[in-house]
């Protein structure tokens, strides 16, 4: 039989591992939740360049036929318009951009022919965290940024 002694002295041994198990798993549940995250985020950036795409694709589209000639033409204020529907989510330019630190993106509207409309949007993606994550083993830095590309194409109506 143990005596009160030598219990109290297990628990303060078994509360002394768990304070070490505890430190030794903290960093690596802090690092899966922030990739976590960050995939998230990114996820939710790309669906919503995609949405803005798409409805920037279908502006273009149901406004690039001119007059009588059923002619498609695509002029500077279309463009423009497309542009501000893919970074703001309106045609006026205004208000929050739709994309956070979507700043530096191109938007390309084309007419691909037969009275299809194409419209394409790059923006760069830039993490939570930063651009740079430390290479640790080569005592640089590696870039985490990367480009999203989204396309929409419809027929002009």
């Amino acid at each position: 039989m143990l005596n009160t002694r030598t219990q109290v002295h297990r628990n303060d041994r078994q509360r002394g591992v768990a304070i070490v198990e505890f430190t030794i798993i903290l960093p690596i549940m802090l690092f899966l939740i922030l990739v976590v995250a960050e995939f998230g985020r990114a996820f939710l950036t790309y669906t919503t360049l995609t949405r803005a795409v798409r409805d920037s694709a279908r502006y273009v589209a149901s406004n690039a036929l001119k007059g009588q000639s059923q002619i498609v033409e695509i002029d500077a204020e279309l463009i423009q318009d497309a542009q501000n529907l893919v970074d703001y989510g309106n045609v006026a330019g205004s208000g929050m951009p739709l994309i956070l630190g979507g700043s530096g993106g191109t938007v390309s509207v084309t007419d691909e022919g037969d009275g299809v409309i194409s419209v394409r949007a790059r923006y760069p993606y830039i993490p939570m965290l930063g651009s740079i994550l430390p290479d640790l083993a080569r005592g640089g830095g590696m870039s985490t940024t990367f480009t999203m590309q989204a396309q929409a194409t419809m027929k002009a109506i």
